[in-house]
């Protein structure tokens, strides 16, 4: 345990003297899997399914605010539903129109959320961005975490409809119209991952924000089993499509990925919590104390010996 604490002080103050370098970096490596990630998902473009036109884009994300990885993505999204349909596009403009709307009203800050959803969805572990946010954001952040869920049922949905939508005559633009409003529309998944996620995030920031003990790693068991059991709950009331071991597979890997960040993030010594009692002339206050946990990197001594002159001493 000493070794990963001194593994993390480290880690920080790496991060902390190149992090004028470590940003735009991330933005970079962010911008081009998620770019990636929708033109690998989706390709019906090919003028912008092409890797020099992702790095570019890439690049310039990587001096530019979070949120303007969220607009390029968008523009890549509609370009490629332009491309399979005007009807797609359209449907997909006006709810990017109404998710813009919620979003920077309420979670503009939240960028990273946004864009990490669909990226984890992909990834199979969807869940442990609720636990993750009610850990380091707050219960806005649920937002943020709805619009990223909206945004991959949606090309998900189109995706996995291209021929469905082909079947309609060409002519027949309301129909397809129609096909995609209703088919989105009616996406029962989508409705109890929101409102699973939702409560994740309230629950879990409401409980680490505790003045109890080890509140982090109550809060990432509690967020864990109520996602788990309002997923379950729900996709058995609502007839939703979802994978029972998937949902506990995963929630356990992200319960283990959440110790991880809580780690890194909050790492206290409890044994030498402190209760403190003062006064003013109008108020009593009692403060709870609890001491982080950081280490110093020991320091290397160097002791030199002079050999020759312990020789000289002999003779």
């Amino acid at each position: 345990m000493t070794q990963l604490l001194l593994a993390k002080e480290t880690l920080k103050t790496f991060v902390g003297r190149y992090e004028i370098y470590l940003k735009p970096l991330g933005k970079f490596l962010l911008a081009l899997i998620v770019f990636i990630m929708i033109n690998s998902s989706m390709g019906y473009m090919e003028k912008i399914d092409n890797m020099s036109i992702v790095l570019v884009a890439a690049l310039m994300s990587s001096f530019l605010p979070l949120n303007f990885i969220i607009i390029c993505a968008a523009g890549f999204i509609l370009l490629h539903m332009y491309a399979l349909s005007l009807e797609c596009a359209l449907v997909a403009l006006i709810l990017f129109l109404i998710l813009a709307l919620v979003y920077f009203r309420f979670a503009p800050k939240d960028a990273v959320i946004v864009l990490l959803v669909p990226m984890f969805f992909y990834l199979k572990i969807p869940y442990v961005i609720p636990v993750c946010a009610g850990l380091l954001a707050s219960p806005v952040s649920a937002v943020a975490v709805a619009c990223g869920v909206v945004v991959y049922y949606m090309v998900s949905y189109v995706a996995g409809n291209v021929s469905g939508l082909s079947a309609f005559e060409a002519e027949d633009m309301a129909g397809r119209f129609r096909y995609v409003v209703d088919g989105f529309l009616k996406n029962k998944t989508m409705a109890v991952v929101i409102a699973a996620f939702a409560l994740t995030v309230i629950i879990v920031y409401v409980i680490r924000r505790l003045s109890i003990d080890h509140s982090w790693t109550i809060a990432i068991i509690a967020g864990t089993i109520s996602q788990m059991v309002v997923l379950l709950l729900g996709a058995l009331l609502m007839d939703a499509e979802v994978s029972t071991i998937g949902i506990i597979l995963g929630s356990i890997i992200s319960a283990g990925i959440a110790g991880v960040v809580e780690f890194v993030m909050f790492q206290m010594d409890y044994s030498r919590t402190e209760n403190v009692q003062f006064e003013d002339d109008e108020y009593y206050y009692y403060v709870k104390a609890v001491p982080k946990v950081i280490l110093s990197k020991p320091e290397k001594t160097v002791k030199k010996i002079n050999t020759q002159r312990k020789k000289k001493k002999s003779h």
